[in-house]
């Protein structure tokens, strides 16, 4: 059986996943999923749990409430008010298309009167690390938890995962500074190879997690916009690293 909760006092994609976690282990959850913007839980049990039992799994500063209206006995129902909810793919990756149009567009601008392909793939890759930092150190406190979800580094080395945005950074001005460039492609070759394995892993499964690519400032789901991305990143460093080899 599935029952909808309210939960209160969660503010970043990090209490999201501590919260999905937490439910998770409670005896007779099967499955839990955890809507950081509504606020909600969607838990799977094998037996009737009370509320009372799944505030205690949970720290002092979350509130979990049952949502009386969402927990209907009829299966279709619920589905049909789950589906009405949920937003189209497109909506909710728009904030990503949008800036990758904007980098995209910037790029081209930059040297239109003296067109070089090189040139424009390397401000695309600089511009690209540059907004994509700013994104994930706009919440470097919840970008960790958010990031090792689904990158297999980040989840044997924690670390990796709060230093993972200066990376990024350090990678885009190398790029528009157009200083030590092959290094620069060889390190993105390693840590977007690396994480282009978790997102594919991720897609398979079909697990529904929310992408880190822009942090948690915008919540993004994980979808194969996040593999595509990394693919053109892959791509345009290898083409690069041919012609200067």
């Amino acid at each position: 059986m599935k029952h909808t909760y309210k939960i209160t006092g969660m503010t970043c994609n990090g209490c999201r996943n501590s919260v999905e976690e937490k439910l998770k282990k409670v005896p007779g959850v099967v499955g839990a999923s955890v809507d950081l913007e509504q606020e909600i839980a969607i838990l799977e049990m094998q037996t009737y749990i009370s509320t009372e039992l799944l505030q205690t799994a949970l720290p002092e500063k979350y509130t979990i409430s049952e949502n009386k209206e969402d927990n209907l006995f009829d299966v279709s129902n619920r589905e049909r008010i789950s589906v009405n909810r949920e937003k189209t793919k497109l909506q909710e990756l728009q904030p990503l298309l949008i800036i990758l149009g904007y980098i995209l567009i910037s790029s081209i601008l930059l040297h239109y009167k003296n067109w070089n392909a090189t040139d424009v793939m390397l401000d695309f890759m600089g511009l690209f690390y540059i907004v994509f930092s700013f994104f994930k150190i706009l919440d470097l406190k919840g970008f960790p938890d958010s990031f090792r979800m689904y990158d297999p580094l980040a989840k044997v080395i924690p670390a990796y995962g709060w230093i993972y945005p200066f990376i990024e950074t350090a990678l885009g001005l190398l790029f528009l500074m157009r200083f030590q460039i092959p290094m620069a492609l060889i390190v993105t070759l390693i840590i977007l190879g690396i994480t282009t394995i978790g997102v594919t892993k991720t897609l398979l499964d079909k697990k529904s997690i929310q992408c880190a690519c822009l942090g948690t400032a915008l919540k993004l789901p994980m979808t194969e916009a996040t593999f595509i991305e990394n693919a053109i990143m892959i791509v345009m460093a290898i083409i690069m690293l041919i012609q200067i080899f």
